[in-house]
């Protein structure tokens, strides 16, 4: 088939046409990247260099000890929400009788029986708390740290097992939901909010964050509460929400909340409500007697937890979390089996 001179150059003109828009939308894109990248500030972008850096840096730590520790225990323990059926086979003397599928049966002119196996995916929710108090840390890291380290380790032996993540940021108030995903992208997503998230509001109301998850996730879920606790009012939500999903506490603090040293006269201030007060830590009746009430605390906290059947870890910063996330699959993992 010839094509007319005519017809010939409306083509070429076309052609010529749709290249011209293409460079042309390709430098208008091209010149909007440079133009945000030339607004963002100096120190901005610094940030923006370390905060790559330290989700990189938990990425591998966490990667290796999900690899080499926690992924066969993790799937010991959550097992998933139960049975679903997978296909029918025939009858074998031995097989359990109410799973006869009456209408294959009765179709192919004997017995089949249907075939069930375990329901893998759950839904993972990461509560965490970025509450001031969480910048707290006098040792090599803050609790918010150590609190995104937790929440990788779990969110990557998750992500393992083709389950779900979600995350619900709190403080006071919610302050970011991110619906439950699958994939590493979304899992480094999550553990970068966690980092560098910069909250509303600097005081915690754990029972928001509760009536949140309630209201959002419809279907039972295996929960990380991951919080200072260092709060109060919460019970009564947290009993509601224990009854519609599997609910684990994850307690971070540092060693100096629960033991002053003797560091002299000192001035400290609380993080939530900035209220600033003078300590003389070099009183031995003074740190004795705040030992006692961190303890007591502590010890009331943790019966709460155990009165309404939420398993509890308390984690440390500047320990290994690796001894009391493991001591705690294995004992999910025998009161199972048993």
């Amino acid at each position: 088939m010839q094509i007319s001179p005519l017809n010939l150059i409306i083509l070429i003109s076309a052609l010529f046409i749709l290249v011209a828009l293409v460079v042309f939308f390709f430098r208008r894109s091209m010149n909007r990247l440079r133009q945000a990248e030339g607004e963002l500030p100096a120190n901005d972008r610094a940030i923006s260099h370390e905060l790559l850096r330290k989700v990189k840096r938990i990425e591998i730590s966490t990667r290796n000890i999900v690899n080499e520790v926690f992924s066969g225990e993790y799937h010991s323990v959550f097992k998933g929400r139960g049975m679903e059926f997978a296909e029918v086979r025939e009858y074998q003397p031995g097989d359990d009788v109410r799973n006869i599928d009456w209408n294959v049966s009765a179709r192919m002119g004997h017995p089949f029986i249907k075939m069930f196996e375990e329901e893998r995916e759950l839904t993972v929710m990461l509560l965490v708390d970025v509450s001031s108090s969480g910048s707290f840390g006098t040792t090599s890291q803050e609790k918010r740290e150590l609190a995104a380290e937790l929440s990788a380790v779990l969110a990557f032996s998750a992500i393992q097992n083709n389950d779900k993540v979600g995350l619900i940021i709190f403080s006071d108030q919610i302050e970011k939901f991110i619906p439950p995903r699958k994939g590493k992208t979304h899992v480094l997503r999550v553990i970068r909010e966690i980092l560098y998230y910069k909250p509303k509001d600097s005081t915690t109301d754990i029972s928001k964050g509760l009536e949140f998850l309630n209201r959002v996730i419809k279907r039972k879920s295996t929960v990380f509460l991951i919080s200072d606790f260092l709060s109060s009012g919460f019970e009564k939500a947290l009993q509601i929400a224990n009854k519609k999903h599997d609910i684990i506490a994850l307690r971070v603090a540092d060693p100096r909340e629960l033991e002053m040293p003797d560091i002299g006269l000192i001035e400290f201030e609380d993080a939530e409500t900035g209220q600033a007060i003078l300590l003389d830590t070099g009183n031995r009746q003074f740190r004795s007697g705040f030992s006692k009430r961190s303890q007591t605390q502590s010890s009331a906290l943790n019966r709460f937890f155990k009165s309404i059947g939420v398993d509890h870890i308390d984690i440390f910063t500047g320990q290994s979390y690796v001894r009391p996330i493991t001591r705690f699959f294995r004992m999910r993992a025998r009161r199972l089996a048993g």
